[in-house]
């Protein structure tokens, strides 16, 4: 089953919203520039509201690994979704974290972009750390979140790739009418959505998140 993540959440009604859809996962995004950034506090208080067996997800760019430490203490987060790129964040720094947090999911969101240039080069030892990759549309200073889809033709044969020997999760531009579309190309491990879904920056839409949840489940059932 593919697994989806609804990010971008800064309230509890929105998070209770993506629970009732059936979505895996709900994403809190720890950056001061994000329209959807969240105080770790909050985050925590919306995820005592929630069921255990949801991730709860921290999103974070560039942060330092102590930073990162602090906050998933603070927040509870079962997951983080680091947007670096793969040699900026060491190996021991991530089996810290883990040690620290049995049980913690590490994924490493990487501009699809990459891929263009050729096989994403992430070495065995890092590889064994990460749940997940996740390639995205952002770039630069905006990383994520970008409402717009990359490539997909092109990505696509160096993403099949990829799943080979990790789970690969696509986001970027997502949405309820292109979600079965991304599903039926990239046979991902999971699918991820923030702008996609919202009334506005940091407010979900209920109805477009049950149709994106939807949508990626009678996709499942057609495969």
């Amino acid at each position: 089953m593919t697994w989806v993540k609804i990010c971008g959440i800064t309230n509890l009604e929105d998070a209770q919203v993506a629970v009732d859809a059936g979505a895996d996962a709900v994403g809190f995004v720890f950056c001061e520039k994000s329209s959807r950034n969240i105080d770790p506090q909050v985050a925590r208080e919306i995820a005592a509201g929630l069921p255990q067996k949801l991730e709860r997800v921290g999103v974070f760019v560039n942060h330092p690994i102590e930073q990162v430490q602090n906050v998933v203490e603070r927040a509870e987060l079962t997951a983080v979704q680091f947007y670096s790129e793969p040699g900026s964040v060491s190996v021991e720094a991530l089996m810290a974290l883990k040690e620290n947090h049995s049980g913690l999911k590490l994924i490493l969101a990487c501009p699809a972009d990459k891929l263009s240039q050729g096989v994403l080069l992430i070495s065995e030892d890092f590889r064994k750390m990460l749940y997940a990759l996740m390639f995205d549309s952002g770039r630069g200073a905006r990383p994520g979140g970008t409402g717009k889809r990359f490539d997909w033709n092109e990505a696509r044969g160096m993403v099949q790739l990829m799943s080979v020997t990790v789970p690969v999760i696509v986001a970027g531009g997502l949405n309820p009418l292109n979600v079965a579309e991304a599903i039926k190309l990239f046979q991902p491990y999971g699918v991820d959505v923030a702008s996609g879904v919202e009334a506005k920056p940091g407010k979900k839409d209920p109805a477009k998140v049950y149709a994106f949840v939807r949508a990626a489940r009678e996709t499942e059932q057609t495969a």
